[in-house]
């Protein structure tokens, strides 16, 4: 739905609610009952852990949409729909013009998808010059080894085996350390000799630079008018221990024609237009993202807690606000996707608000409400809008629920998107647990009774927001970090991202405000290659490098943005709470 759209129906609601002002019925808050079978739903097998831009996590968004749609909400996504759709990330498949010539001197060309095949990174295009094998392109300083010397590929295309050199066991050298190296010294391209021939979705990181893959049989035919083979050159760098790089006397064409596919996501949202015309084009934003890690390693992760909970609070007050005849401001009901991945579909509905960010009065998110401990909810943001600690303190002596307070609305869930804009959060969240982000977190785990006395306080604050005065936004300084209790001498870093299994590098889904990850000048969206001198293929390998190192030890860090390779070094932290 377009912003018009949403600015027509609710001038629209103003001439048909005026009267209603007065006639609205009680808001009866979501039953224990009604909240599980919602979390039951969402975690249910064909759910497949709610990963967003997955099967199962589209499924999520369909069914979420069906109850908004059954409240009797206005949609408030794309189109008349109740889905906001976003660019997750985008993927890479091979178009029709790809091609590999070698000219020996007759040229001959290779076959894709059988003699060779394209990176999903590569950048499209055609370059040509004479090919230079250079080992196993590695550059190399500690050990001090370096395929590249005594070769020239400057304008040349480099043709490197894959793997490490034999002698150096305990060193591992990715696709993307060999495209930095060939790149860093002027190659037009480089080609790398594999056992298989990887789908454009494995080699998806981009380097800036044309790539491929060769069989070892096609390497072989193109090293053969150099009287060469793959495993001589092999057998030679493994008996000199050192780099045994040669040109070929060969020249090459490369053309690269890559289609770019996006992997899209969606919010879901619902509109319950104001009843009062002095009110009714302001807003109040009630949210929880959908989302989950969905399939990791084989296992699913169903996300009882983290965040069916909070999902199935947002569509029991979506229900009950509809029922009673709605509030004098408009309430936005937002399930986002793609919290897990990096607040991205919040950061989405922040820049196309369906009412503008300037009349969102506040943001109430719910994030982990399912299990109510000791009866004590937290409740983040209280400092963030004026007299935000009245009206919760308020509405939590009315239900009897023991609070925690807490004045900074700084934490890694989707309001911080909306606070970062300039609009007072409320965060609703009942404590973390051992299950967390694990297979585990299950829907029998869940504390139903307490969802429903959160959602009963939720509802008391949503109400005052929706009639009020609107509170003053005020800028919270973030916490100042501590050090944890954890083990003595523990480090930190500073980086989120979620788990991946066969992917290159870390790609960063956040970084931590005033750690070593943001000295270093790290980003979103960034990829590490490399940390300490060592080749990283996902979180637990940086993980297990930072476990092994104490705050103040120096740490160098090779990362990717944009294509281009970036080098920097910070001491660790120590690990904060």
């Amino acid at each position: 739905m377009t912003r018009r759209h949403v600015t027509l129906f609710l001038a629209v609601s103003l001439v048909l609610g005026a009267a209603g002002v007065f006639a609205r019925a009680a808001v009866v808050p979501p039953s224990a009952e009604r909240l599980g079978e919602t979390v039951n739903a969402l975690t249910a097998p064909e759910m497949e852990g709610r990963r967003s831009g997955t099967v199962g996590g589209d499924r999520a968004a369909r069914q979420i949409a069906d109850w908004l749609a059954a409240t009797g909400l206005r949609p408030g996504g794309d189109q008349g729909s109740f889905l906001q759709t976003f660019v997750l990330e985008t993927s890479s498949r091979l178009g029709s013009a790809n091609t590999l010539e070698i000219s020996t001197p007759a040229p001959w060309r290779l076959e894709v998808g059988r003699d060779w095949i394209p990176h999903g990174g590569s950048p499209a295009g055609e370059v040509s010059g004479d090919v230079v094998f250079v080992g196993y392109g590695a550059d190399l300083p500690d050990p001090a080894y370096d395929d590249y010397a005594g070769v020239d590929v400057r304008g040349k295309i480099a043709l490197a085996l894959d793997g490490a050199p034999p002698h150096l066991a305990a060193v591992r050298v990715g696709r993307l350390d060999k495209l930095i190296a060939a790149k860093r010294r002027g190659a037009v391209a480089l080609l790398l000799v594999g056992a298989a021939l990887p789908p454009p979705g494995k080699t998806a990181v981009q380097v800036g630079l044309v790539s491929g893959t060769l069989t070892r049989k096609a390497a072989d035919a193109v090293l053969a008018a150099a009287g060469r083979t793959t495993a001589d050159a092999a057998n030679a760098l493994s008996a000199a221990h050192a780099p045994a790089s040669f040109a070929t006397g060969i020249r090459a064409r490369i053309r690269v024609d890559m289609v770019s596919d996006e992997v899209r996501a969606v919010n879901v949202v619902g509109i319950l237009p104001g009843d009062d015309p002095a009110l009714a084009d302001e807003a109040v934003v009630i949210g929880a993202h959908f989302d989950h890690l969905g399939r990791v390693d084989g296992d699913v992760y169903p996300g009882a807690d983290d965040n069916a909970s909070g999902t199935a609070v947002v569509l029991g007050l979506a229900r009950a606000f509809a029922a009673s005849g709605g509030t004098a401001r408009t309430l936005v009901f937002a399930l986002f996707g793609a919290e897990e991945l990096g607040l991205i579909g919040s950061r989405h509905y922040v820049g196309h608000p369906v009412v503008p960010l300037a009349q969102t009065v506040a943001m109430v998110n719910f994030d982990m409400v399912g299990r109510l401990q000791s009866g004590r909810l937290n409740v983040g943001g209280g400092d963030s809008g004026g007299r935000l600690r009245t009206l919760v303190n308020a509405a939590a002596q009315k239900e009897g629920v023991a609070l925690e307070l807490h004045g900074s609305p700084h934490a890694p869930s989707d309001h911080t998107r909306f606070y970062e804009a300039g609009v007072p959060v409320l965060f609703f969240y009942t404590g973390g647990h051992a299950d967390y982000h694990r297979p585990t977190d299950t829907a029998d785990k869940i504390d139903a009774a307490g969802m429903a006395r959160v959602a009963a306080v939720g509802m008391r604050a949503i109400e005052r927001l929706a009639t009020d005065s609107r509170p003053l936004y005020a800028k919270v300084p973030s916490p100042p970090r501590r050090q944890s209790a954890g083990p003595p001498g523990s480090a930190f870093f500073g980086i989120a991202a979620g788990p991946r299994s066969g992917a290159e590098g870390l790609r960063l889904s956040g970084v931590v405000p005033g750690t070593a990850a943001e000295q270093v000048g790290l980003r979103e969206g960034d990829v590490i290659v490399r940390f300490a001198g060592v080749a990283i293929d996902g979180l637990e390998d940086l993980r297990a490098l930072v476990r092994d190192r104490r705050p103040g030890d120096p740490v160098s860090v090779l990362y990717l943005r944009d294509g281009e390779a970036h080098a920097a070094s910070a001491p660790l932290g120590p690990r904060v709470d």
